[in-house]
């Protein structure tokens, strides 16, 4: 049965879902049956960091709510012979979806991938209450920002009242001149608000903005600070 892994934030804008692209990407080169999906309803992007916005026909709404079959919304991602996602719809769907419909869909996906990763809406919500229920592990994009921090906290208060214990964090966007002249919270301050374990950490880097852009994961550059800290934060995160 494949794991699942949920991505999500305390607020927009933290960067979970080039992280949930990332890591996809990187567990996909690694010799994995991966599928990601797009629960970001009426906000998807993951197609975009993907580069594969004109390859989306069915949604992930079409197959919880049975319009379509689940083969028919999956799309092989260009470059990657094991990668797979579902894209969100791309507009507010008022279409009726409980977390019974997500656990069905991620044991019937569990069969065939060996990681099965959500990005969900950031905030909480009924979407939430959907992504978490198949959930094996919630991995949390946050970043040195005090709104960021505390809708952070909040969020895995309300995953842990839903049962999910199994949370670890991710510092996006951190700019080490800045923590170190005190002028943002630093990791001690960081990790004293949260019950889960911060995992790693990321550095605000330009390249990571122009591969989003791009549709290309920054991970695919090979040799780079940036493709070995993804991976230490991948290892850790596997090993919850």
């Amino acid at each position: 049965m494949g794991k699942v892994i949920l991505v999500s934030s305390g607020k927009g804008g933290t960067g979970k879902t080039m992280f949930a692209v990332n890591m996809g990407a990187m567990l996909s080169q690694e010799g994995n049956r991966v599928m990601m999906l797009d629960m970001d309803l009426g906000l998807r992007n993951m197609d975009l960091y993907l580069g594969m916005e004109n390859r989306v026909v069915y949604n992930i709404m079409d197959v919880l709510s049975g319009v379509c079959r689940i083969k028919q919304a999956m799309i092989r991602v260009g470059g990657f012979q094991n990668l797979f996602f579902m894209a969100a719809s791309p507009k507010r769907d008022d279409r009726d979806i409980t977390p019974l419909h997500s656990k069905v869909l991620c044991e019937k996906l569990g069969k065939y991938f060996d990681y099965i990763i959500i990005d969900c809406p950031a905030g909480i919500g009924e979407v939430l209450d959907v992504a978490v229920a198949p959930a094996d592990v919630a991995v949390l994009v946050t970043e040195p920002e005090v709104a960021a921090l505390r809708d952070a906290d909040v969020t895995e208060r309300y995953l842990m009242e839903r049962g999910m214990f199994n949370t670890c964090f991710v510092v996006n966007k951190v700019k080490g001149d800045l923590m170190r002249a005190g002028l943002v919270p630093d990791l001690a301050t960081i990790s004293s608000i949260f019950k889960g374990p911060i995992v790693g950490v990321i550095q605000d880097d330009d390249n990571i903005h122009i591969s989003t852009n791009k549709g290309i994961p920054i991970i695919c550059k090979k040799g780079t600070y940036i493709e070995k800290n993804f991976r230490e934060i991948l290892s850790r995160i596997l090993q919850m």
